[in-house]
């Protein structure tokens, strides 16, 4: 399991360094063509570090648009405008066959795991072995996640094999796309067990640790190119970006890695 954490600005930075040398700069304008992204959470920081090189590139703007995967999927199917989507592969594979993105664009972005995090300053529990998470747990007076996304299915479901599902009840604090982790930091709740993103974006909270092996799963991004897509070039560029040696390490600085094939 990847743990090195590498300044995701220091390699933001080397990445418009070695772009900069490579394109001729462009401004974007006030009326620029926009190029949109839905994305699921975890991987909205990164396209954020990425926004002002793809701009650079093309001179157009890029538009995030964060949410669950399932509200996205929704979206999707209702027929919201998008150009490209960052969606976990089961997902991604059901909307590619029903024609909702462009047939065989699908490319790895990688997974990333979860851990568990407290506001910065507070005692870190431990964490490192299935029964001192569960003691961790039970301690905590309120625990977040989020709710309706891919990670607190997965919480949901290693609560029921720790078999504290029901002593949890009170203590859980579920909170929308994004929303977890931003509450730890006001201190709206004691813990939080989420995907490792989020909590190594957030400054104000701190990472206690990945897991302990035997309950860790993984969530698998993929980005696809929409079947309706307006800017179909800014949307390839994009993908090309995301899947670069640059943002890879980029990628590796927000908890992630590469992706089984």
């Amino acid at each position: 399991m990847m743990k090195t954490h590498i300044s995701s600005t220091t390699t933001a930075a080397a990445i418009a360094v070695v772009l900069a040398a490579l394109t001729p700069a462009q401004g974007v304008a006030a009326d620029a063509i926009e190029t949109r992204v839905f994305t699921s959470a975890a991987p909205r920081g990164i396209l954020r570090e990425m926004a002002p090189v793809f701009e650079r590139v093309t001179g157009h703007r890029l538009v995030i648009e964060s949410a669950f995967s399932t509200d996205l999927k929704r979206r999707i199917e209702a027929g919201d405008p998008f150009d490209v989507a960052i969606l976990p592969p089961d997902i991604a594979d059901d909307l590619m066959r029903r024609h909702k993105l462009v047939a065989g664009s699908r490319v790895g972005l990688g997974r990333t795991g979860m851990g568990v995090a407290v506001r910065t300053g507070a005692p870190k529990p431990d964490i490192g072995t299935v029964d001192a998470f569960r003691l961790a747990l039970l301690a905590a007076p309120t625990v977040a996640y989020a709710d309706g996304g891919a990670s607190g299915v997965q919480f949901h479901g290693i609560l029921a094999r720790l078999g504290i599902a029901e002593a949890m009840k009170p203590k859980l604090r579920p909170y929308p796309s994004g929303g977890a982790v931003e509450a730890l930091a006001r201190g709206e709740a004691d813990l939080v067990v989420i995907g490792i993103s989020p909590i190594l974006s957030m400054p104000a909270v701190s990472l206690v640790g990945w897991l302990p092996p035997e309950l860790q799963s993984y969530i698998v991004f993929t980005g696809s190119i929409g079947a309706a897509a307006k800017q179909h070039e800014d949307a390839q560029t994009l993908l090309n970006l995301l899947t670069s040696p640059a943002a890879i390490a980029l990628f590796k600085s927000q908890g992630f890695e590469p992706a089984p094939r």
